[in-house]
């Protein structure tokens, strides 16, 4: 048993809040003139989080969840309605499993080619991995060239991949990317991989039986089987 895993905390939450806690001390340092309030809270609200992890999973979940249901995801989705993307962000939408309504989250824009990966931070608890898993026919909105398009995919679920594996590549010293995989660690508490494969045309999935194809490694792609910590 690791040391993770007596202070049950998951694998990465230690070094994502020690990279919050360097990017906001660093800011500090660029600009002393704003005081120290505001690096303290923030480095309080992470220390806190990592705390509250190890006591407690499930109440992790299910505050960061809520402040995103209700803060922080309709912001997102406002700005990028309106075509504004400072953080560099995709929206993935999925098919509510019990109410077969339409839901949308924003998510870490992580194309390569014709694969679009997500880094899941609440695992099988977050409502659309679970979506994902009744329904994998979904749809992406991202950037593509100049302009943000819809684009259709089958998505699967692949908890026998290591999720910072997969992370480590996807980043590749993108500073966007590495912004968001910071705050996956920091706010993740159980964290699974989710990959869609891409269609092309800007029509739906027409092969309502097909299921993804298993996961093919190759150069370029995130790869990495999850380790037993």
């Amino acid at each position: 048993m690791s040391q993770y895993e007596r202070m049950n905390l998951p694998r990465g939450l230690a070094a994502g809040t020690g990279a919050a806690l360097l990017v906001t001390w660093a800011l500090y340092a660029v600009d002393p003139g704003r005081g120290t309030v505001a690096p303290l809270v923030q480095s309080g609200v992470y220390v806190g989080l990592a705390v509250l992890t190890a006591r407690s999973r499930r109440a992790k979940v299910l505050l960061v969840r809520a402040l995103q249901r209700h803060v922080v995801n309709p912001i997102v989705r406002a700005l990028l309605a309106c075509g504004l993307n400072p953080l560099g962000l995709a929206l993935l939408e999925t098919r509510g499993r019990r109410t077969g309504a339409t839901r949308r989250v924003p998510v870490g824009n992580g194309r390569v080619g014709e694969d679009f990966w997500v880094i899941a931070e609440h695992g099988l608890r977050a409502g659309y991995v679970r979506n994902v898993v009744a329904d994998p026919r979904v749809r992406v909105r991202l950037r593509v060239g100049l302009r943000y398009r819809w684009l259709p995919g089958l998505a699967s679920v692949h908890p026998e991949l290591d999720p910072l594996a997969v992370q480590r590549r996807l980043v590749r010293w993108h500073p966007l990317r590495a912004l968001n995989a910071m705050n996956v660690r920091v706010l993740g508490a159980d964290l699974v991989v989710v990959r869609v494969r891409l269609q092309s045309g800007d029509g739906g999935i027409r092969d309502e039986g097909h299921r993804p194809e298993p996961v093919t490694m190759h150069d370029g792609a995130p790869s990495g089987t999850r380790r037993n910590s």
